[in-house]
């Protein structure tokens, strides 16, 4: 005889099975991001997941560090014996805005076919669009598994004040992590910081934790379409040219001169290099916009003001100096023409000239 399905117990049942999965989720915290559809049934990606307009990019930003690293290229690609493996760590302008892949530094630096050590040089895109010490350590961290021989991190003055370190959302989503480098590596961090994203209980559930569990599934799904056009970011027919204009305006982060090392974030550079160990790692002051427009005696460009920028350069070459760090300042390198939306973002032209200079210290990485 069959027994009468009663909806209401099926719905009692479904809704224990669901509550259950989801303290099992919050309990477990299983670490999806670490499987990915890249490199297995489509190519990795040649730079990080990061997009503001997902549906024309076929790109998108999220936190997860596991799914950020799957999907790119480095986590698919075995290191071959005759592989000179290079990293390079840093913002938009090493990632690439407004750039395609092979246009980027890294891009750049693969096409010239180098070979250091008696090895071809391999580059990988690891820089990310925020501009922070703190989240170039954290992704720094995570990229030294892939074994690279040699760590070039560009990095610029507004990478260094203070508030800037946690506030960027990749760096506020991954507490946990910051505060592991904090410990392992002497990353300074305050115990009390308002910035980072914490978690309770009910935000680890697969409820509470939905936006990120739809980002790891939309990262997949949008893989398709990246492999089919090779698109990763919206790429305008016109965009608005860095500024070179300013007015009579010295100011900077409600800093005052002289900039000091200590109001400056300076400590992740020593946490930076604690990371890499014994591996080779190029610090590296990256080119920027010089204006010779109106108030350019008083700004150098919109980020900015000659005294704050001329104090940081000598607070670089010092500390260099004295833990004796490889640093090449190559902040004027590029000329003004060739500089697109921001005084930090090259053209390809521009992107090769700062390759063509890289290039003897990487070989002289060997010597």
């Amino acid at each position: 005889m069959n027994q009468e399905i009663k909806p209401i117990n099926v719905l009692i049942k479904g809704l224990l099975l669901f509550t259950l999965f989801n303290l099992v989720i919050a309990a477990w915290q299983p670490q999806v991001g670490q499987f990915s559809l890249y490199n297995i049934l489509y190519p990795g990606r040649e730079r990080l997941p990061f997009g503001e307009n997902p549906k024309q990019s076929y790109n998108l930003s999220l936190f997860d560090l596991d799914a950020m690293f799957a999907s790119h290229v480095i986590a698919g690609t075995p290191k071959a014996d005759d592989e000179f493996r290079v990293i390079i760590v840093g913002d938009s302008s090493v990632w690439g805005t407004l750039l395609k892949p092979e246009e980027t530094l890294a891009g750049q630096l693969n096409a010239d076919n180098l070979n250091a050590c008696g090895k071809n040089v391999r580059a990988y895109n690891l820089g990310y669009p925020t501009i922070s010490l703190t989240k170039d350590v954290m992704l720094l961290s995570y990229g030294m598994q892939y074994d690279p021989d040699l760590v070039i991190w560009m990095t610029t003055l507004d990478a260094f004040p203070l508030e800037k370190q946690t506030s960027t959302p990749l760096v506020a989503n991954n507490e946990e992590k910051v505060r592991e480098l904090a410990t392992s590596y002497q990353l300074r961090v305050e115990a009390d910081n308002p910035n980072f994203e914490v978690k309770s209980f009910w935000d680890k559930t697969f409820i509470g934790d939905r936006r990120a569990w739809a980002d790891f599934f939309r990262l997949q799904i949008y893989g398709v379409m990246w492999s089919a056009t090779g698109i990763d970011q919206v790429y305008p027919s016109d965009y608005e040219k860095a500024q070179t204009d300013f007015e009579a305006d010295d100011s900077y982060h409600d800093l005052t001169a002289p900039l000091t090392e200590d109001e400056l974030a300076s400590n992740a550079l020593e946490a930076g290099f604690n990371v890499v160990g014994e591996t080779p790692m190029l610090l590296v002051n990256e080119p920027m916009l010089i204006s010779s427009g109106a108030n350019s005696d008083i700004r150098y460009n919109f980020f900015y003001p000659r005294w704050a920028y001329d104090d940081y350069r000598e607070i670089m070459t010092t500390l260099s100096q004295q833990n004796g760090w490889t640093y090449a300042d190559l902040w004027d390198i590029v000329p003004a023409n060739e500089f697109t939306n921001s005084a930090i973002h090259l053209t390809p032209a521009g992107e090769n000239m700062l390759a063509e200079s890289l290039a003897p210290y990487i070989l002289e990485t060997c010597k």
